[in-house]
Formats: C-alpha cells, structure tokens, sequence
C-alpha cells in the first residue's frame, strides 16, 4: 500500500469535489430562475440537500460503517453525480420544475450526508499507522483544500457564467465529483474495521452492523461532546454575519458593499489560518485552541457594527474571525482522530457534520426574521456573545467559568 499516493488522492478528492460545489452555488439558482420564472426556486435544492442531513441519524447509521475504502466512497460519489445530473439534464429537455431541483437535492444531499464524514475518517485511519501527528496534519490539510475553493471558485464561476452562462457549470460539477469518485477508486487504504459497541460499553443499542449511535458516542466522549457543542452554536449564529452584514449595508445605503468586504476578509484570513494549522494544531492543546478559536470568532461578530464604517477595518475584524477557524476545526479534527477509531470514528465526524450543518440550516432559515426584529447590529452582537459565552462553558475552563456564572445568577444571590 502506498500511503502517500492514497492521502494525496485523497486530498486531491477534496479540493476537485468543493471546486464543483461552490462553482455550482453561483450557476444553480439562475439555471432555477430561468427555467421556472420563479424566485421561490431557486432555494429549492438548497433546502432539500439539508433533509438528508437532519434525518441521517436514522437512515445513515448502519451505511456509514460500510464506507470503509476508497471504491465504497467513490461509490457515494457516483450516487451524487447521478444526482447532479438530474437539472442539467431536465434543462436540456426543458422540463426543469420544482420535482427536478427537490430530487436533485435529496439525491446529492444524502451523498453529502455520507461522503464528507466518510472522507475524513478514511484519511485519518490511513494516516494512523503514521501516528497521530501525521494524522492531525493531513486533516488541516484536507480542510485547506476546502477553503481554497472559497476563494478560488466564486470568481472562476462568475466568469464561466459571463463566458458561456450558467448551465454549462452544472455538467462541470458532475464532472468533478466523477473525477473525485475515480481518485477515490485508487485509494487502497482501509479504515479500521468497525467495532461492535453493544449496551454495555455504551449505554444504548447499537443496532446489528455494530454501529453506535450518534448519541452515544457524544456521550461517551465529553471533550468531544463539548467541541461538537462550540461547532454547533457557531454554524447556528453564522447567519448573522452573511445575513446580518448584507442586511446592515443596504440599511447604511451601502448594500453589497459590508457583505463584500467581510467575506473577503473572512476568507483569506481563513486561507492564512489554514495554512499555518497542519504546524500549529500538532502542538496546541485541542480543546482549549477550539474554544479560544471560536472566542475570537465570537469577538469579531460582536465588534462588526462598530467596525461597519470603514470596509478595510471591517475586512481585517473579518480576517482576524476567519484566521482562527482552521485551527479551531483542526483542534476539533485532532480530537476525533484522537480519541476515536473505527465505528466510534465514522459515527464522530458525522455527529459533527450533522450538528454544525444542521446548526447553520436552522439558522439560516430563522435567521431573516430575527434581523427583522432585533436588527442587524443588535444581532451580530448577541450572535458573538452567544459563541463567547459557549466558549467559556465548553473549554477546559469550564469548571471555574461555570462557578462565577452561578455566582452572578440571580439563584446565586
């Protein structure tokens, strides 16, 4: 076996897979818009991918276990290019309507479902016989490539879309994955074969592929458990700085512009981050680097209004936010790899997957009315008060912050 051709595989799967998926979120709504003429359309697909997701505890629980090589995950790839095709095709037909974009969507929504936790625990058992070092830098690696693609794809997609139009992304996103789905064929790693976790050692049932619930393992693992905790409560106040700042410019008379100028910074301070985390995340200590991380982040959304009158000091706030992401989710990463193997591995890094995405649709889809009610700025602060406070609960530090909040609380007194 030749770990290093398997690992750069990989790697490569990830960043040819989000390079099709982030071209493809400019492209899809307006191949929705042209074919329906309506507006509702073109978050159709958007919604319906979340669906999967949410319900994957039930459906997903016995079929993670089984993707444990490279052809089983190219296998899942395969499902979702089948689902990708679903609106290129109907558009060449001229038959796109809301049945198409919602099969397109539940279809590539359970493959996301499976081969995002799916590749990260494949990495991390190929890069185990490596040591643990190793492992944790493979994983910064890994989401390197993801955040590349942040700032590689929505320029390239804007000038595809001048070029030739919207729809000849969608076939470049299949073929993408397809590309992804025959480098995974090559990868002749294997994880670790799942463990069979009965009532005993976890507390609950495991059902007969041996697979422990999601549950079970947050609640056999309480570093992980609070980690998880952060990661959520993060993606469900994410709204608030990609709805809060565009809602905030066009009620400053600049709109596009706030919105503009934090993504821009989030994004390469996040690119920065990144780059340094495969040197860094190795030597920090996990859990409290996830919990200053998402402190920081925190900060940063809390001093955005005040920020918001000058985009350059608004952009570099963003940067700071974005700059401590990736050593916060490699920290989250590391402690996975760590403390987990095998079935409990899979099941980790898809209870992450399913509390930050499932986090962020909830959010996401509340998120305009609670604007609407507190108003941007009033929102951005109590979004980062609410990532501080989650911080200080969930860190190492934990013990001594929860002593001084029930000395303030009126219980207390």
């Amino acid at each position: 076996m030749n770990t290093g051709r398997d690992i750069v595989a990989m790697l490569t799967t990830t960043f040819v897979t989000w390079m099709g998926q982030r071209t493809t979120a400019v492209a899809l709504p307006l191949v929705a818009l042209a074919e329906t003429g309506s507006t509702w359309s073109t978050g159709l697909v958007g919604g319906a991918v979340g669906l999967p997701m949410l319900t994957s505890p039930w459906w997903a629980r016995g079929i993670r276990q089984r993707l444990t090589t490279g052809r089983a995950l190219a296998c899942v790839l395969v499902v979702q290019v089948a689902g990708l095709l679903v609106v290129p095709l109907g558009a060449a037909a001229g038959t796109v309507g809301a049945v198409h974009l919602a099969a397109a969507g539940v279809i590539t929504g359970c493959a996301t479902a499976l081969s995002g936790p799916g590749q990260r625990a494949l990495l991390s058992d190929i890069c185990d016989p490596l040591g643990a070092t190793i492992t944790t830098k493979m994983l910064a690696w890994q989401d390197f490539m993801h955040r590349v693609t942040m700032i590689l794809a929505p320029p390239a997609a804007g000038w595809a879309v001048t070029v030739g139009g919207p729809s000849p992304l969608l076939w470049a996103e299949a073929a993408g994955v397809g590309v992804g789905a025959a480098l995974l064929c090559t990868v002749r790693g294997t994880a670790t074969p799942a463990v069979h976790v009965g009532p005993a050692a976890s507390g609950g049932p495991a059902d007969g592929s041996g697979a422990p619930a999601l549950r079970q393992v947050l609640a056999r693992h309480g570093d992980i458990r609070r980690a998880v905790t952060m990661s959520g409560v993060g993606g469900l106040v994410w709204f608030a700085f990609t709805l809060g700042l565009a809602i905030l410019g066009a009620e400053t008379g600049r709109p596009g512009l706030l919105i503009s100028a934090g993504m821009t910074g989030y994004g390469l301070g996040s690119l920065a981050g990144a780059l340094l985390a495969p040197a860094l995340v190795p030597r920090m200590p996990a859990l409290a680097t996830m919990a200053v991380g998402w402190a920081v982040l925190g900060v940063t959304f809390a001093v955005m209004p005040a920020a918001a009158s000058s985009l350059v000091v608004l952009g570099c706030v963003a940067a700071i936010g974005g700059f401590s992401m990736p050593l916060g989710i490699g920290a989250l990463n590391r402690l996975i790899s760590t403390r987990t193997d095998g079935a409990e591995r899979r099941a980790a890094f898809a209870a992450e997957s399913l509390v930050h995405d499932g986090a962020v649709s909830v959010g996401l889809l509340a998120g305009g009315a609670v604007i609407g009610v507190a108003g941007a700025g009033p929102t951005l602060v109590a979004a980062g008060a609410a990532q501080v406070l989650v911080a200080l609960l969930a860190g190492p530090w934990s013990g001594a912050a929860r002593r001084l909040v029930s000395y303030f609380s009126p219980v207390a007194a």
